[in-house]
C-alpha cells in the first residue's frame, strides 16, 4: 500500500475537504482526489460520499482511519529515528564495567558522548571483572571493560595499561618522599587487592626482591575501597593513577612507586561485529580521554 495514499486519506479526514487536504499536502486538488480514488480501488470500498456539496466520511473510512493513523505514525517515527541517526542525535549503547572504571573513569566520557548524541541513551552495568566477562558470554552489552583474561569469541578493542601510585595520608611520614619503595613500606600495614590478583602478586614480588616484609592489613576487591581505608588510617595502598585522582581531591597523597607497577584491563566486545555509530564514537572518546588523563597525571613523566 502506497504511503502517499494513506497520507492523502488522513489529510482529507483531518481537514474535512479535498481542497484543504491539497493545501496541507502542497498538492493540487485533482491530485489528492486521484490518490483517494486509487486507495478506494485498492480497498474495494468507498471512503467518502458527497451529500449536498459536502464531503461525508463513510463508516468504512472511520474504521480504516485509526489503522492508517497508527501506520503513518510508526513510519514517521521511523523516519525521525533515521534522521536523528544521520545527524548523530539518537542511538543506544550498552556498557558493562568493573566498579573502579565505572566510578572514576567512564562518567566524564559518557557525559561527553551524550553532548554529541543529545537524544542518545546509555545503559550502564557495573559488576566485578569476572561478572562482566560472564555477561559477555551471553552478549549482554555492546562494550565491556574487564581485567584479563578475556575469553573467546570476545573481540578486544584495546588493552589499557595504567601506571600505579602509592597512596598515603597527607600526614604520613612518607607523604613527602619523591618515590616510595618496598623498603619504605617494610612492615607497614598494607591494603591490597585479593591475594590472587595480578597486581597483588606484583607487589609481593617487589617486596620479596628488596627483602622487605609485606604486612597485609586488609584484602579488598576494589581500589576505591582500598583508598577509603587509607583515609581511615588503616594503612597504605597501591592503586591505578586514574582512581588516585578522586582520592587526591579528598586529601590523600599519591607518590610514584618503584619498581613501577601497572594495572591492566581490556575494552572489548562480547563478539566480533561492527559497532554502531554511537559505539564507535564512544570508543574514540574513551581512547582520547583516557590517554590524555594518564599522560597529564602520571608521576612517571610519560
Amino acid at each position: 500500500m502506497d504511503t502517499r495514499h494513506l497520507e492523502a486519506f488522513r489529510a482529507v479526514i483531518e481537514t474535512g475537504s479535498m481542497s484543504a487536504a491539497a493545501i496541507l499536502l502542497a498538492k493540487s486538488q485533482p491530485a489528492v482526489s486521484n490518490l483517494i480514488t486509487r486507495l478506494e480501488d485498492e480497498l474495494g470500498v468507498s471512503l467518502f460520499e458527497r451529500k449536498k456539496g459536502r464531503l461525508q466520511v463513510t463508516p468504512e473510512a472511520t474504521l480504516f482511519y485509526e489503522e492508517a493513523r497508527r501506520t503513518l505514525g510508526v513510519l514517521e517515527r521511523t523516519r525521525q529515528v533515521a534522521r536523528d541517526l544521520k545527524g548523530l542525535r539518537s542511538g543506544t549503547l550498552s556498557l558493562a564495567s568493573q566498579p573502579g572504571l565505572a566510578t572514576y573513569a567512564l562518567p566524564p566520557i559518557i557525559a561527553r558522548l551524550l553532548k554529541r548524541w543529545p537524544e542518545g541513551t546509555v545503559r550502564f552495568i557495573t559488576r566485578s571483572s569476572p561478572t562482566v566477562r560472564d555477561l559477555g558470554r551471553i552478549e549482554a552489552f555492546d562494550i565491556g571493560f574487564a581485567e584479563h583474561p578475556i575469553d573467546s569469541p570476545a573481540s578486544i578493542i584495546e588493552t589499557i595499561e595504567v601506571p600505579c601510585v602509592c597512596m598515603v595520608p597527607a600526614s604520613h611520614r612518607l607523604a613527602a618522599e619523591p618515590v616510595i619503595t618496598p623498603a619504605h613500606l617494610d612492615d607497614a600495614p598494607f591494603i591490597s587487592l585479593y591475594a590472587d590478583h595480578f597486581l597483588h602478586e606484583a607487589v609481593e614480588r617487589a617486596f620479596a626482591e628488596q627483602n622487605a616484609r609485606l604486612r597485609m592489613a586488609v584484602h579488598v576487591e576494589f581500589f576505591g575501597t582500598a583508598c577509603a581505608l587509607v583515609m581511615e588510617g588503616v594503612g597504605v595502598t597501591i592503586v591505578d593513577v586514574v582512581t588516585s585522582l578522586h582520592f587526591r581531591k579528598m586529601g590523600l597523597v599519591a607518590r610514584p612507586f618503584a619498581p613501577r607497577l601497572s594495572y591492566r584491563y581490556a575494552m572489548f566486545q562480547p563478539a566480533p561485529r561492527p559497532l554502531s555509530r554511537i559505539g564507535r564514537d564512544f570508543v574514540d572518546a574513551f581512547l582520547e580521554h583516557n590517554a590524555a588523563l594518564i599522560r597529564e597525571n602520571s608521576p612517571y613523566g610519560d
